[in-house]
């Protein structure tokens, strides 16, 4: 069973991003409103892998990686960053701040279940 952690400020963006991946298998799911509430939600459960939105009204999805990366338990959770910003610099930076994977909205269905499949697959992190 893989429990997955979706961060994204817009409901309606977190419901697409539980309803594309509802068909992996054994799949849970656990939704964060805010950056703040992501590294709440990360330091008190056991997560496989998260799907984080970087513009966020607290936190950035910039300083969740950062967090994320900071902590021994967590250093090696892969996170997919899903986000409008399409330009290189906001790609670099996500990557180098520890993001496993990058896609810019709109996402396909397919696109999205590829890309947190093959996070989830033994030996990807």
């Amino acid at each position: 069973m893989s429990k997955i952690l979706v961060v994204d400020d817009s409901k309606v963006m977190r419901d697409m991003v539980v309803a594309c991946l509802r068909g992996l298998a054994g799949a849970t799911f656990t939704q964060a409103a805010s950056g703040l509430e992501a590294i709440e939600r990360l330091s008190l459960a056991h997560f496989d892998a998260a799907v984080l939105d970087l513009n966020m009204p607290d936190i950035s999805g910039i300083e969740v990686l950062e967090f994320v990366r900071a902590q021994d338990r967590l250093k090696n959770l892969p996170i997919i960053v899903v986000t409008t910003r399409g330009d290189d610099d906001s790609r670099a930076q996500a990557l180098a701040a520890g993001a496993s994977n990058y896609m810019t909205k709109p996402f396909t269905p397919e696109a999205i279940v590829a890309a947190v499949s093959a996070l989830l697959e033994p030996g990807s992190s």
